[in-house]
């Protein structure tokens, strides 16, 4: 069984309350997201609290971060209450739907670790199966939602598993947000891609592509790439 709490260099998170707890995806969104001169940043389903934390940390941003769960808001209210940038960072307890409809702010950077398991096996737990489903967040809700809220020259930052991050390239272009950045996550060298980090804007502009690999041969054995991007947050880099 996962522990209660995650140890992080700057902050702690308490997972009790929350259906998906600390996993590698979010640590790769919250240490790969571009919150270079951000001043304002959306986190849609924020879960613990991570990526919102991790983003406070690398930035002078103020940050808003939703989530649907109340449980969930609750445990990443009392993490951001706990760590060095309360005062920076708001969490609400509302579908992402409802609030890109009714807020006017506009953010500089949208960050997402979205339900994305669109065919799997529903889990037997309610909460888990909102937090890994699409059931309560289309992709396609994060396309127009995110078309709403970015400023001008705005970027939403995602991570997808390989396929569904293809398909969402594809219907984010559509609908007139571009895929800019794109970063293949191999978990060993010869394995195939399993997650996609991407970042999207407004305007279209040349793909910057690259790939990261996460462990050598050896379990546990990390490249040096993924032990520099993640170097801030965990304990063992």
């Amino acid at each position: 069984m996962p522990n209660d709490y995650f140890k992080f260099k700057q902050f702690t998170i308490h997972q009790d309350k929350c259906a998906m707890k600390v996993g590698t995806d979010g640590v790769l969104l919250g240490a790969w997201a571009n919150c270079e001169n951000v001043k304002n940043i959306l986190d849609i389903g924020t879960g613990t609290g991570l990526i919102a934390l991790m983003l406070a940390q690398r930035s002078n941003a103020n940050i808003d971060a939703v989530e649907i769960d109340e449980a969930a808001c609750k445990q990443a209210k009392e993490n951001i209450k706990q760590s060095l940038w309360d005062s920076r960072i708001k969490v609400l307890n509302i579908p992402f739907q409802d609030y890109s409809k009714s807020t006017n702010e506009k953010y500089d950077l949208i960050v997402s670790n979205p339900p994305y398991f669109q065919n799997s096996l529903y889990a037997t737990d309610e909460k888990r199966t909102d937090a890994r489903h699409n059931s309560n967040l289309e992709l396609d809700d994060l396309v127009f939602g995110a078309l709403k809220l970015l400023s001008e020259n705005g970027k939403l930052n995602i991570i997808l598993p390989y396929l569904e991050g293809a398909m969402f390239i594809l219907k984010a272009a559509e609908n007139g947000l571009y895929c800019v950045r794109q970063t293949k996550v191999l978990p060993k060298p010869d394995k195939e891609p399993k997650r996609l980090l991407l970042e999207f804007m407004k305007e279209k502009m040349p793909l910057v592509e690259q790939e990261l690999i996460i462990e050598l041969n050896k379990r546990h054995e990390y490249s040096e790439a993924y032990k520099n991007l993640t170097k801030d947050f965990y304990l063992a880099f």
